[in-house]
Parts: C-alpha cells; sequence; structure tokens
C-alpha cells in the first residue's frame, strides 16, 4: 500500500497485479508516502479502514488482473520461493510458512490449481474483495493489462511528472510476459499452461472477478 496523507491518496496493493512496480513509481514522488503501520501491505481496503478510519475519504486506487494469468503468476512466485530454498539463498519477504506451505504442497501448477486453491483459501479471495467494503468502493481500479496507461491517469490526477516505470518482481520467462510500452503484457500464452478442468476451476474460484471486471480466459 502506499499512503500520502498531503495528496489524500491510498494505493491497496493486490498481490501480483503490479503493486511493486506502482508503489516503486509513487513513492518518490510522494514526500510523505507511507503504510499503515502493524498490517500487512497487502492488506484489503477494509483493513486499512478499520485500522484508521480517517482514511475513509482520501481517493482510493487499486489494481486487478486477469485471474488465470494471476494464478499462474502466483505460482511462478511459488517456483521461484521453492528455487531459493533449495539453494540456502535468504528471501526474507517471502519466507514464511505460507509460501513454505504453498511449496511443499504444490508441485506442479496443476495441483496448484486444483488442489492448493481449496487448501490454502488466502489464494482464491477475489480480487473485488481487496477494493470494496460494505460502504466504501475503489474510486478507480486499474488493470494490469493496461498498467502504464492507468497508472499515467492516476499521477496526471496528482500532477505527478511521469517517468518511465521500471518493473518489479517480473518473471520475464513466464508464457503470458510480453515485453513492450505497457508491462501488463496482454498476451493470453498462459492459456497453454491450462487443462480444460484447470480453467474451470480458476472461473468457478474467481466468479465474483469475472463477473466485476468482465474478465475472459
Amino acid at each position: 500500500m502506499v499512503i500520502s496523507d498531503s495528496a489524500r491518496l491510498l494505493f491497496v496493493h493486490v498481490q501480483k497485479t503490479g503493486g511493486s512496480t506502482i508503489q516503486r513509481a509513487l513513492e518518490p514522488a510522494l514526500p510523505d508516502a507511507r503504510q499503515v503501520k502493524g498490517i500487512d501491505r497487502h492488506a484489503m481496503l477494509g483493513g486499512i479502514l478499520r485500522a484508521e478510519p480517517d482514511l475513509t475519504p482520501y481517493w482510493t486506487v487499486g489494481f486487478v488482473r486477469n485471474p488465470w494469468a494471476r494464478m499462474l503468476s502466483w505460482f511462478r512466485m511459488v517456483e521461484r520461493f521453492r528455487d531459493t530454498e533449495r539453494d540456502g539463498t535468504q528471501v526474507i519477504e517471502r519466507k514464511n510458512q505460507f509460501m513454505q506451505g504453498v511449496a511443499e504442497s504444490c508441485p506442479d501448477f496443476e495441483t496448484f490449481i486444483m488442489k492448493g486453491l481449496d487448501e490454502w483459501t488466502r489464494l482464491q479471495t477475489p480480487q473485488v474483495r481487496y477494493l470494496t467494503t460494505r460502504t466504501r468502493r475503489a474510486d478507480m481500479i486499474g488493470r494490469q493489462e493496461s498498467l502504464e496507461a492507468d497508472l499515467r491517469a492516476v499521477q496526471a490526477r496528482f500532477d505527478i511528472p511521469w517517468e518511465p516505470l521500471k518493473s518489479v518482481n517480473i518473471d520475464r520467462t513466464r508464457p503470458d510476459y510480453k515485453a513492450g510500452p505497457e508491462l501488463g503484457g496482454r498476451d493470453t500464452r498462459y492459456r497453454s499452461e491450462y487443462t480444460d478442468e484447470m480453467a474451470r476451476r480458476v472461473e468457478a474460484a474467481f466468479a465474483r472477478d469475472v463477473t466485476a471486471f468482465g474478465y475472459e480466459f
């Protein structure tokens, strides 16, 4: 998350939607950029507002992503975690019980989708839940697929000069990665990683996102 009290801006960081790249773009331009102490940087809007109710009127933005591409990105992160464990590399941010458990119980992408989503309910939290409460919805919901254009709009709103994006946590070996001016990458090569059954499982798990944002496989 990124909070600027002077700009009255709140960025909600939904996992695996380009949030680290967005945060890296916003923080240098907002001298008072901060987070809410004591809660996860990927906290949902509801949790953030419970911790700091005074943030309720702040202009709020978050980004979402095609659920099928997002799940593949999740698994690529699990694979990278597994590789660092094998190499003995210390990755403090990711070295936790959740990632350890997923890595041990999901040796391949099919298991991750067909069993991991049930075993690790955190994985199937709809993105719409991160950005809405019973009484509040993010003022802007951008798309990872059009990350650059949408982030430009955010920065223009707050008169933040545009700088070329520096991508963070992008795995350029992934099937859905596409280099170009928009870091989201609109390629659909992730489809080759799915069986029909796997695709239906993701559609069912993220039905709310599919309906809310019109995503298709």
